[in-house]
């Protein structure tokens, strides 16, 4: 009961924030109402963060690639655990984008049209054999914020798309249920591309979708996560490793360092849990 509450943070906060701002009477049942609204937010943020928390650490589960050509890894678990936050079972996501790029900019232009990046429209695959189990492709594709003032921008978006719902940040989005208990998340897929729908059972190597720019987004990229339910406001992050080149020529397996760009190795068949290191 108290974990469905807990995923209405956002509303919950976005509340008292305007009933500060309303609020013109000075101290009064107005201000302590906001006051204590965001308190409550920010209290159910933080048990719902720390309830996402994985209990211990798993063993990774070998996946297949989820793209195909030369991308870079961002924002990703080889660097730090939580690689984003531990909220949304993000503990282990990592993000991807297709290189090479256009360089950011500081001044000009303030953003550009997401079709400037080659990450958009390139085709995302499953990672698995599994099961289609959530699917939405109706948001928008934004402009990049690519800029300084891009990136101001996307800060305090950020911070709005929070109040709201988890939709509001992933932007289109797919889970798939691979067994076992294991579900993998594609966030901020372009709109209208899916090529699946809820109740699909796909294979390893099937297209899913196109990378887009839609949701928290401040280039077309794609997020990708493992989590031990198909809810992102509950289950818990779970590692995984892929099998990859980099750019020097060298095989690895585990997942790429921030920076890093590589293109994927392909396996015959992938043993679902990844021996241990």
């Amino acid at each position: 009961m108290l974990r469905t509450l807990w995923k209405f943070h956002g509303p919950v906060t976005a509340a008292g924030v305007v009933c500060v701002l309303a609020n013109g009477q000075g101290i009064g049942p107005l201000w302590l109402s906001g006051i204590a609204l965001l308190a409550a937010g920010l209290l159910m943020r933080w048990a719902m963060t720390r309830a996402q928390r994985p209990r211990e650490e798993a063993p990774p589960f070998a996946l297949e690639v989820p793209v195909e050509g030369r991308w870079m890894a961002r924002n990703g678990p080889a660097a730090k655990v939580p690689s984003h936050t531990h909220n949304l079972a993000q503990t282990y996501a990592i993000d991807l984008a297709r290189r090479p790029a256009p360089e950011p900019v500081w001044l000009w232009p303030p953003a550009r049209r997401p079709e400037a990046y080659p990450s958009f429209g390139e085709p995302l695959l499953a990672p698995a054999d599994g099961r289609v189990v959530a699917a939405a492709d109706g948001q928008r594709d934004h402009l990049t914020r690519s800029s300084l003032a891009g990136l101001f921008y996307v800060l305090a978006e950020g911070f709005v798309r929070s109040l709201g719902l988890p939709r509001h940040l992933l932007g289109n989005h797919l889970v798939l249920d691979l067994g076992d208990g294991v579900y993998a998340v594609f966030a901020h897929l372009r709109r209208r591309s899916l090529k699946v729908a809820v109740g699909d059972r796909v294979a390893a190597g099937q297209p899913l979708a196109e990378c887009g720019n839609s949701g928290n987004s401040s280039e077309p990229h794609l997020h990708f996560q493992l989590m031990d339910g198909p809810d992102v406001t509950s289950a818990r992050g779970l590692p995984f490793t892929w099998r990859y080149r980099d750019d020097d020529g060298g095989e690895h397996e585990g997942v790429p360092a921030d920076n890093t760009c590589f293109l994927p190795v392909r396996t015959a068949a992938t043993d679902r849990t990844a021996p241990a290191p």
